[in-house]
């Protein structure tokens, strides 16, 4: 049996989702040849960065690349715009999808191996990335994948309600990428002098983020006080390229360059995408949220705090589950009414807001004293049909040395 783990993507955000599945694969020693394909050197580095010593023992590496001239010059072409290469790494890789038997991806683009080139004999299980609440998360296409691990039963059930995904064909598994959280409170040296600590964490699609409208009156905002630390980390694709294109509501926007004097501004912390973006170290060391609609709000959500949410699109978003997330704190739709919001926030969030976030955080994830990671690859072998009462020999016999 031959499994695939596939990271293909321009940044590294998603290999935290289902790489400790992989990792779990080869610590319970089924006999299987698990494979991890990367498509980037920057998602190489993590991957060897996140499985230590099990990379090259127990799980082969392979990065994945344009082969064709045709492939390249139009990836070329359109990188700036269109993730090209990310599309294109299939057709060109088709004899290395062919010799799986299954196939583990984070992403929706991968199905296009089943519609257009017409691999149905692979099986490809979907791990999603993220807890979120977007409608995207839960259109159809989430119906075409031959298992979906969610990380709780909010999920299950709305994938079965409106992306029609047959209950047989989930698995709740909770949520791996939590199995990586360092212990102990992360800090960051500029931001330890008692002050309350903001993440402003605007998502990238146009038609749904903050930043393109009021993105850079946030920042002057908090560059004009000093009663506030502001952590400025947006989702890291909102930076990424010189446009932004959207292919949920056809969009193209232009998230255009951060001034000087937002990174001269002593109160500010900006990072526009590092690995630090990807690690949930912004999420775990803030005592404030203030987002738009990243599915981040729900890793914040691990320990209840304070959450303000921008609604600068004016959505009639009560009642609506895309939009779920903002039960957990003040809804505001311009900057100017952030001191009061943020002030509210605090104030009330004991007696108003924390339970419902830990309601909302239940919903949401599926927690066990078993590590996430472990439940899902249970539910991967079991899907291969191998003998998972085998890794719980081996794990035994390794807990006795």
């Amino acid at each position: 049996m031959r499994i695939g783990f596939l990271f293909n993507h321009d940044q590294i955000h998603q290999v935290a989702h289902s790489l400790p599945i992989a990792l779990a694969l080869a610590r319970a020693d089924l006999g299987l040849e698990i494979v991890v394909a990367t498509t980037n050197r920057r998602m190489t580095a993590e991957v060897v960065r996140l499985g230590g010593g099990l990379i090259g023992h127990g799980i082969n590496l392979v990065e994945l690349g344009l082969k064709r001239r045709s492939s390249q010059v139009l990836a070329a072409a359109a990188e700036a715009v269109l993730p090209a290469t990310k599309l294109l790494v299939y057709s060109d890789n088709l004899d290395f999808f062919r010799a799986l038997d299954m196939l583990v991806v984070a992403e929706k683009t991968s199905l296009i191996l089943k519609t257009r080139y017409g691999l149905d004999h692979l099986k490809i299980i979907h791990t999603r990335h993220g807890a979120g609440d977007r409608a995207i998360g839960f259109d159809k296409a989430s119906a075409g994948f031959d298992h979906v691990l969610v990380s709780g039963r909010k999920i299950r059930d709305r994938l079965v309600a409106e992306a029609g995904v047959e209950p047989d064909r989930i698995s709740v598994v909770g949520y791996p990428k939590f199995d990586l959280l360092a212990r102990g409170r992360p800090t960051h040296p500029l931001l330890d002098d008692g002050r309350p600590v903001v993440l402003y964490n605007p998502h990238v699609s146009p038609h749904l983020s903050s930043w393109y409208e009021a993105g850079r009156q946030v920042l002057d905002w908090f560059a004009a006080r000093d009663d506030y630390h502001l952590i400025f980390a947006p989702h890291v694709m909102l930076f990424e390229r010189p446009f932004v294109v959207t292919i949920d509501k056809l969009r193209l926007d232009r998230a255009g360059r951060i001034e000087e004097r937002y990174l001269r501004a002593p109160n500010i912390h900006i990072d526009l995408g590092s690995r630090a973006s990807t690690t949930m170290v912004y999420t775990q060391r803030a005592d404030i949220y203030l987002g738009d609609v990243s599915s981040q709000v729900y890793e914040f959500l691990l320990r209840p705090r304070p959450c303000v949410f921008l609604n600068t699109h004016r959505q009639a978003w009560r009642d609506d589950p895309n939009y779920g997330h903002w039960r957990a704190g003040p809804v505001i739709e311009t900057p100017d009414q952030l001191g009061e919001a943020l002030a509210s926030a605090r104030a009330e969030h004991e007696a108003r807001w924390r339970p419902v976030q830990q309601a909302m955080f239940a919903e949401s994830f599926d927690l066990t004293e078993e590590p996430s990671a472990v439940r899902a690859a249970r539910a991967v072998a079991r899907l291969a049909a191998l003998d998972w009462s085998a890794a719980a020999l081996v794990e035994a016999e390794r807990a006795h040395g």
